[in-house]
């Protein structure tokens, strides 16, 4: 991009609210419409909340960390934001999406660049029944949840769940369990990218469970289907010095 036109998007906290207006005063701030490029200011969570908005990603996303981890974002600096903007790097994501039916047969659907989890939403185990491509891959999985995770995502929720990290350009989907009673020995699984994955609740009345993708919430399901959605993309830009798919790789070996 030769011309910069930022539209400035900041989450609620003081930090973040601090640096849109820092940003607003030193350069000029373009409408979401006319702008060229969406500058983010706030934690993984803000970059996330965007992938269910097609006004957003339709548009290359810059951020910058004003929150806690900011894995998905570039370190905070107020100078020279064009320039760093004009020779950053730009990664696509591709989210997964769920359909979920509940047990009213309401159909629900999200998206999420990091995982759908499904968990458990009493004190009753979950009882669920694995199938990938239409084949019945566990019958019955005892646990607290399962969930289906994206490389971008890896490194999150499915990391403290105790599955594998996947590099960026793996193609490759992470099925982990969490906190599994029965099959004991299951640890999880890796699917090609490109695999149908339907997670069927096994007595979604006395063993409610509840699915999440991204921001998105749904109580007492009784199927999810989880797939790819190579049609939508977004589109985040990183500074030279900050190489996504190096930061995925190198989580594997911190302690």
């Amino acid at each position: 991009m030769k011309n910069i036109k930022p539209f400035f998007f900041a989450a609620k906290n003081n930090k973040a609210q601090k640096a849109i207006s820092l940003l607003k005063k030193k350069y000029i701030s373009y409408s979401l419409k006319n702008c060229n490029v969406i500058v983010v200011l706030g934690g993984d969570g803000s970059i996330l909340s965007l992938i269910n908005d097609k006004e957003y990603f339709k548009k290359k996303i810059y951020g910058m960390n004003r929150g806690t981890v900011g894995f998905l974002l570039n370190n905070f600096n107020e100078n020279n934001l064009l320039e760093r903007i004009k020779t950053s790097k730009e990664f696509k994501l591709n989210p997964v999406s769920m359909t979920v039916t509940d047990i009213h047969n309401k159909k629900h659907k999200a998206l999420s660049l990091n995982e759908v989890s499904l968990l458990r939403q009493n004190r009753f185990a979950a009882n669920v029944q694995v199938n990938i491509n239409n084949k019945v891959k566990i019958k019955k999985l005892i646990c607290d949840g399962i969930l289906v995770s994206t490389p971008a995502g890896s490194t999150a929720y499915n990391l403290s769940a105790h599955g594998p990290i996947l590099p960026l350009n793996s193609s490759l989907l992470a099925l982990t369990p969490i906190c599994s009673f029965r099959p004991r020995r299951w640890k999880g699984a890796l699917v090609d990218e490109r695999s149908k994955i339907s997670l069927k609740v096994i007595d979604p009345i006395n063993r409610p469970v509840s699915a999440t993708a991204g921001q998105v919430e749904i109580r007492n399901v009784k199927n999810v289907e989880v797939s790819c959605n190579f049609n939508i993309s977004l589109k985040l830009l990183f500074d030279k010095n900050h190489n996504l798919e190096e930061k995925i790789f190198n989580e594997q070996f911190i302690l």
